[in-house]
């Protein structure tokens, strides 16, 4: 009878919570307390803005991405019209109660929809990296070498489009291959959205913050996957509020709540509504500090 070798069942990275070196675990209730300017739960808007080339591409395909026989001019636009009527819309509902927001955008849309980025940027609101286009993804088979002028190519077309080059990047599909963190930190970016294993930021060995944007929280797997109603949803994050609220709390220690939107599902007229609503009442928290990512950021690491 023969035996396993003992390499079998050992592994050099091997280490409570996690098998890499990429960043130091911690359990998020035994770190140092954060602080908010205001309240203890910071509320972080971030919009999906999406162009959709009308024919598939990349090494895989994103999520929402176009399913029936090309050219699937339904669902091409149904999603152009998140940019060209929803977005707007929620431009609208922010504007009202006086909230900033993040919007994760495709450098094609920069360069396409010049007075929606006016629109928002006039009002104050931040821009994140989000790569070139929904073909723009990132996996191991891409290549470093390919990856490195993909996320350079988003980041070059961004600040020539805006103006501004973005401090927050957010990969199609949150996915990553593992020489994301180090291109992303060569490309002078403080923070990225992609890890969703915690409620706070956290640092990456080589210096990059990820700044957690759950899935879960967001319209598209509430509504679209999921299939619940708009209002279900906004339930949905009132819930996740009030619990972050108590457990702060209880342990004296900020939390965040990450809300992500995206146009061509929660702009439509019939589920707007119930995004103006949960703003209105959030806003009324005297816990509720809605920040843009870049500003959650920075007090996070301020006090690091």
């Amino acid at each position: 009878m023969s035996t396993l070798p003992d390499s079998y069942t050992q592994y050099p990275k091997r280490g409570e919570g996690y098998d890499h070196d990429l960043y130091k675990w911690s359990n998020m209730h035994e770190r140092v307390p954060v602080r908010w300017p205001q309240g203890s739960v910071a509320v972080w808007l971030c919009v999906s803005l999406e162009w959709f080339p009308i024919t598939p591409g990349g090494t895989f395909k994103a999520p929402g991405h176009m399913v029936t026989p090309y050219p699937d001019y339904r669902h091409y636009t149904s999603r152009d019209y998140g940019n060209r009527v929803g977005a707007w819309r929620m431009l609208d509902a922010f504007s009202e109660v006086g909230v900033k927001a993040s919007f994760a955008t495709n450098a094609a849309i920069a360069e396409r929809y010049p007075e929606l980025i006016e629109a928002m940027q006039s009002a104050g609101h931040e821009i994140i990296a989000h790569s070139t286009d929904m073909n723009g993804t990132i996996d191991a088979t891409l290549g470093e070498v390919a990856e490195k002028e993909l996320i350079g190519d988003a980041m070059t077309r961004l600040e020539k489009a805006t103006g501004t080059r973005p401090k927050g990047w957010l990969s199609i599909a949150r996915q990553q291959s593992f020489h994301t963190l180090d291109i992303l930190k060569d490309e002078g970016l403080t923070y990225c959205c992609d890890w969703v294993n915690d409620e706070l930021p956290y640092r990456f060995a080589n210096g990059l913050i990820d700044l957690p944007l759950n899935h879960e929280l967001s319209d598209r797997t509430i509504i679209t996957v999921q299939q619940q109603s708009a209002d279900s949803w906004a339930q949905s994050m009132r819930d996740a509020f009030d619990w972050l609220a108590k457990e702060a709390a209880g342990i004296g220690s900020g939390r965040m709540l990450p809300i992500h939107l995206t146009p061509y599902i929660m702009g439509l007229p019939y589920r707007i509504g119930a995004l103006e609503c949960l703003l209105a009442d959030l806003v009324e928290r005297e816990e509720a500090w809605f920040a843009r990512g870049e500003d959650i950021v920075a007090y996070w690491e301020a006090q690091q």
